[in-house]
């Protein structure tokens, strides 16, 4: 996943908690980059048609941005479940979180055939707990 699909994912995140677009200081404080990063970042998304931005409001997938991010979603709940499911890592969101940028399409689909992904996924993802829905606590089990 690169950096534009991490953006990409946390503004759709944050329109889902806010029930808004997604400001710069909010977006800066949960990549951990700053609001100038930010800013430059959104513009090159505005640009490519995956966001729109109102200076003042802040940024907004498109339907285009939407998707991607609905993809990056998907890729980070792959990444949990393996974590936590097949490799019983007790830290698995801090792994994931860690591993998420340099998982690529073709290593994830790979995963996706070992874990038991739900058909729900990526509308599990728990916005406010920034995780897997399906994954609560570290023991869960694939049956779930």
């Amino acid at each position: 996943m690169n950096t534009a699909d991490q953006y990409l994912k946390t503004i759709f995140l944050v329109e889902q908690l806010t029930d808004g677009p997604a400001a710069t200081g909010e977006l800066a404080d949960r990549l951990g980059v700053s609001p100038a990063s930010v800013n430059e970042m959104v513009g090159k998304l505005e640009d490519r048609g995956l966001v729109t931005h109102e200076k003042y409001k802040g940024a907004s997938v498109t339907e285009d941005g939407a998707a991607r991010a609905r993809d990056a979603l998907q890729t980070y709940c792959i990444l949990e479940r393996f974590l936590a499911n097949v490799l019983g890592v007790e830290s698995f969101r801090d792994e994931a979180r860690q591993l998420e940028p340099v998982i690529d399409e073709t290593v994830a689909e790979r995963l996706d055939m070992i874990i038991d992904r739900k058909s729900q996924c990526p509308d599990c993802f728990d916005a406010g707990a920034d995780a897997c829905g399906f994954l609560a606590e570290p023991s869960v089990e694939a049956d779930d």
